[in-house]
């Protein structure tokens, strides 16, 4: 019976509707798939469910193209808007302040609209913002602007790797799932790229394109299955399912394991403390929001934000080129990791990024220890630049490889549904709220000391290889129900 009719006899009235309804053309195209004998392509499920990914994926990309315009942007606008250094400081970091705010409010919007709604909901303040930025006169309007980016972004960060965890055959979950973090470094790069050609206005407007085209976009995507099928919405569901999956693929073993899945879990009774005792629902959430916060006290940020200087002490005279190259170096390797993930499984690639990030930041924290041993104008001082440069391009593509996309995959796939939207609020705060004091830090651990700090983020690293190792299970070729019922 269809949710609608639930509600009409008085049994479903309080079911919680998506934003965006699924929509009975689904149902017509699944019920009639004769009629779409010359469309192979749709009746095709990896295609199917890779064009859903590659919409969503916007979210991602405009993820990307805020947390990386302030860095082509500095001058100009602190020039053009007469500001202080401290003044931009706090422009840049309010992204993070407004990403933690909808970290906390994303997983709720997520249970109560969809995740289609959810990104919807975030596309809107993200237009917003750039426009408050584009036409900002004084930093009033620049922070109200990056407040709002921040607050979309926090949604997105959260939505788009669970809607895409729900909707990909087990067989491409990796490899779709980590779409998510390759679209963030696409979008990382292109606000690093157009920044050098246009000036800071026109890239803030540049940053309204990847929400105007996924708006539409979203009106020609199917619900997550899974959440309808958790909010008892049996005849959308299966609908929604079937078109992911083609419309002449037998869809009835994965429904009825869907079916068994969400039928133990009451929508009417709230998620309390005294649950989150049980096995199943604080392993995998110690695990999923100890991948994120681990991700970030890895060092990345601090990495990136010395990554000027680091350039500049190697003798690389143009920073801003070196930056869109180190941009270009994030996006090809998280290709690879795209690539890779269902072959060689989540674990492996964790540790193997893990361990490679150690020993790059070995070498970084050597050259600078030893840089305070040489003199400036020796041919020594010189090499040791170069050697930290090459630590850092090799931490950066070590990251990319696992500890950049997979921690945000795993998160998708082991949060029982029961607690998902609660877990994963929580989680991405984490994960916002350390990348946050991580950024407001690094500059006074570095001005402390270089090499000590890029120690600190060994020992970090080498203590992620150890927790990968002991605590992180292997979800590769499972469904989300058999990775669930594991934790049992």
């Amino acid at each position: 019976m269809d949710y609608r009719e639930d509600a009409e006899d008085g049994r479903g009235g309080d079911l919680r509707k998506p934003f965006l309804h699924t929509g009975s053309w689904y149902r017509m195209g699944s019920a009639q798939s004769s009629m779409m004998g010359s469309a192979q392509s749709i009746r095709d499920s990896s295609i199917s469910v890779l064009a859903c990914v590659l919409i969503v994926a916007l979210g991602p990309i405009q993820f990307g193209f805020t947390c990386g315009y302030t860095s082509p942007t500095q001058s100009a606008i602190t020039k053009d808007l007469n500001l202080t250094t401290s003044q931009f400081s706090v422009f840049g970091s309010l992204s993070n302040v407004g990403a933690m705010v909808g970290a906390i409010a994303s997983g709720q919007i997520a249970e109560y609209v969809g995740r289609k709604g959810s990104l919807m909901i975030a596309a809107i303040p993200n237009i917003i913002g750039w426009l408050a930025i584009s036409f900002a006169q004084d930093y009033s309007f620049l922070y109200m602007g990056r407040l709002l980016e921040g607050f979309g972004v926090g949604i997105i960060s959260y939505v788009v790797p669970v809607y895409i965890a729900e909707i990909a055959p087990q067989n491409l979950r990796g490899a779709l799932g980590s779409v998510n973090q390759l679209s963030v470094t696409i979008g990382i790069m292109l606000s690093y790229l157009l920044g050098l050609f246009v000036s800071w206005r026109i890239l803030a407007i540049l940053g309204v394109l990847p929400c105007l085209i996924l708006i539409p976009g979203l009106f020609f995507i199917p619900e997550s299955p899974r959440w309808l099928a958790k909010m008892g919405m049996t005849e959308d569901f299966e609908a929604s399912l079937q078109v992911l999956r083609g419309f002449e693929t037998d869809i009835t073993h994965e429904v009825n394991e869907i079916k068994a899945s969400v039928s133990s879990t009451n929508r009417k009774t709230a998620i309390n403390f005294a649950d989150l005792k049980r096995r199943r629902y604080w392993l995998p959430l110690m695990i999923g929001i100890g991948l994120l916060v681990l991700q970030q006290l890895s060092g990345i940020n601090g990495v990136i934000f010395y990554s000027n200087y680091i350039f500049e002490t190697a003798g690389i005279s143009s920073s801003n080129v070196a930056t869109v190259g180190v941009g270009a170096i994030q996006v090809i390797a998280t290709a690879v990791a795209t690539w890779l993930v269902d072959k060689t499984g989540r674990r492996i690639l964790l540790i193997i990024s893990s361990s490679g990030m150690a020993v790059s930041l070995v070498v970084v924290a050597t050259a600078f220890f030893l840089k305070g041993f040489v003199s400036e104008d020796s041919r020594m001082f010189g090499i040791l630049g170069i050697l930290s440069v090459v630590g850092v391009v090799f931490m950066i593509i070590s990251f990319s490889l696992g500890m950049g996309p997979i921690p945000w995959l795993i998160m998708s796939e082991i949060l029982p549904i029961k607690i998902k939207g609660l877990a994963g609020s929580v989680a991405t705060l984490c994960n916002w709220s350390f990348s946050w004091v991580i950024t407001m830090t690094a500059p006074l651990l570095l001005t402390w000391s270089s090499g000590g700090t890029f120690t600190v983020y060994t020992f970090m690293c080498i203590f992620t290889v150890a927790f990968v190792a002991i605590w992180v299970p292997e979800t590769k070729g499972k469904t989300l129900e058999e990775i669930q019922l594991s934790f049992r």
